[in-house]
């Protein structure tokens, strides 16, 4: 049975060792404590995941987005969307997106998604198209700007394309 609950004070290091076990070296415990003390600000929403083996993922949501085209419109970002290896390809990513558009859909019309762009976001690039994102239209983003034509940039995470969905 798959439940989904908000972050509570004691996962921070559990999902950081469950992150470093499938090899996401980049996700330390820091980043979720952070991510905890923004949820007692109500600056973030992290909604986890668990089935019958334990953590099967998160998500979190930015009421007030990084993204300046989402920030003026006032467009909350889903950010940090992780299924865990194991439990991929169960359901559980829709679910997780499910519940946070659901949350968004209390606050705002339209939920927004920033994705990478290297192979490994392939599978999030199917997800979020057949939920009926659709690209912002504003083009790629990186290092705090909207790249322009003649631009070069760096293939890593920092590299995004930005979506938006109706969900209310």
């Amino acid at each position: 049975m798959l439940t989904i609950r908000e972050l509570v004070v004691a996962d921070p290091p559990v999902i950081a060792h469950a992150c470093a076990a499938q090899g996401w070296d980049n996700k330390p415990e820091e980043q979720f404590r952070n991510y905890y003390e923004q949820t007692t600000r109500g600056e973030r929403v992290v909604l986890v995941a668990q089935d019958e083996a334990g953590l099967a993922g998160y998500v979190t949501i930015v009421w007030l987005s990084d993204y300046p085209p989402f920030r003026e419109a006032g467009i909350p970002e889903i950010v940090d969307f992780n299924v865990f290896i194991r439990c991929r390809r169960r359901g559980i990513g829709t679910a997780l997106l499910d519940e946070a558009e659901r949350r968004i859909g209390q606050r705002s019309p339209v939920a927004g998604i920033g994705v990478g762009l290297t192979p490994d976001y392939g599978p999030a690039h199917i997800l979020y198209v057949r939920r009926g994102y659709v690209p912002n239209g504003r083009g790629l983003w990186q290092a705090g700007r909207t790249l322009q034509y003649g631009d070069t940039a760096i293939v890593n995470d920092d590299l995004g394309l930005y979506f938006t969905r109706p969900v209310a």
